[in-house]
């Protein structure tokens, strides 16, 4: 058994190698076990709100993502199928005053893991972590070129995703919502979408939502939240057709795809939350989707990410009991994993539930909005330190 490494992390994606790249530039012993030699487009999220972009910044990774070809978007445009109910300027209008930014998924990647190498991190690619031992220390088994070996480290983070080895292997339970929403995702080409601007499109009939979310230069990952119940899932080029035909019944502009070219993968995902409550024990940590995998729909998931890389970072430099931090950074993780969990239900109930009671919901909420917007959690602005209690959702609801 090796003992070389102070961190060893199982996933290098954005949160494994952010979280690397920051522990390496502090001096600690870091190793990233990453599968893929080449990153490849698997429809992932490419857009981070504002509070995001503040945990880009904190991390220190902004120059990864200037690498990666990041693109601003300063105005956010909402339509209620054809009708625009909303054009708000985004930087003077938040929290953090900072733009949404958005970037091929695989080029974050690539940069944020040259990044980790930079500092300092040890990055092997093409090796699979077969097992994760939570212990004192805790440990991975590594499998390469068919050597196995067992790693130990002071620290083992899980940073794979939902299917994460880390989290299955060392029997953290996971909880999961049922099933309703699905989001589809394309990349186009040669689509005149603006430029500057993250469009939603509304249809409350439907209960769908067209997500338009451009990248510069013509490039633009489209995306179509919609019951999963109300039609089969979309998959390969086959269903691009059928993909185009149901966000324009939602609403979006059929002028957008009429020289527009794919040039990604179609898929589709379940948009059920699901978490791991107090994502730490016996030396071995989750971040990212591995501890909490929120609703896509409402494009939370990197800026969660990154926050987890974040704070148990934070908790990592700030302590020379890791066992400690790690309770400390699970802790704090399920405070605000929790909160935006709770804000993303309020909205798929508010924006996305079809039929009479959701029409009876919004005509008594939503005159109330217009007349005063505080009443709306700004939450995926802003993020998920704001109260999420009952006081804050009767308001919302239009219930006080």
């Amino acid at each position: 058994m090796s003992t070389t490494y102070d961190v060893a992390i199982a996933g290098g994606g954005l949160g494994g190698a952010a979280l690397a790249k920051n522990m390496a530039e502090q001096g600690a012993r870091v190793l990233v076990i990453e599968h893929e030699r080449q990153f490849k487009d698997r429809v992932r999220g490419e857009a981070m709100f504002p509070w995001g972009y503040a945990e880009v910044r904190a991390l220190g990774v902004a120059d990864c993502l200037a690498e990666a070809g990041r693109h601003h978007l300063n105005w956010f445009d909402l339509y209620v199928s054809s009708n625009r109910a909303d054009h708000r300027e985004v930087v003077p209008s938040t929290t953090h005053q900072l733009p949404f930014l958005t970037c091929y998924h695989p080029a974050a990647q690539e940069s944020l893991l040259k990044g980790a190498a930079a500092a300092g991190a040890t990055v092997r690619r093409g090796a699979a972590v077969r097992e994760v031992r939570p212990g004192t220390p805790p440990a991975m088994i590594v499998e390469e070129d068919g050597h196995v070996e067992t790693i130990s480290a002071r620290m083992v983070v899980g940073a794979g995703g939902r299917s994460c080895v880390a989290r299955s292997s060392a029997r953290f339970p996971v909880q999961r919502d049922l099933d309703d929403m699905m989001i589809a995702g394309i990349l186009f080409e040669n689509m005149p979408a603006a430029e500057d601007t993250l469009q939603g499109v509304n249809d409350f009939a439907l209960g769908q939502l067209v997500v338009i979310a451009p990248q510069g230069g013509g490039r633009v990952r489209m995306y179509l939240c919609y019951h999963d119940a109300t039609q089969p899932r979309f998959q390969g080029a086959n269903d691009l057709a059928r993909f185009v035909k149901s966000c324009e019944k939602a609403g979006a502009a059929s002028t957008l795809f009429e020289d527009a070219r794919q040039i990604g993968p179609l898929a589709t995902f379940s948009c059920a939350h699901s978490w791991v409550v107090h994502p730490y024990r016996d030396g071995v940590a989750l971040v990212g989707d591995s501890a909490t995998s929120s609703d896509p729909t409402w494009g939370q998931g990197l800026s969660l990410t990154l926050r987890d890389a974040r704070v148990l970072r934070d908790h990592l430099l700030s302590s020379s009991d890791w066992d400690a931090a790690g309770h400390a950074y699970a802790a704090e993780h399920d405070g605000y994993a929790s909160r935006l969990h709770t804000f993303n239900r309020w909205f798929t109930e508010m924006f996305l539930s079809a039929g009479p009671d959701g029409d009876a919901r919004r005509a008594r909420a939503m005159p109330l909005i217009a007349e005063d917007p505080s009443r709306q959690p700004d939450s995926l602005f802003a993020g998920p330190d704001l109260p999420a209690d009952e006081a804050t959702r009767k308001r919302f609801f239009g219930e006080d």
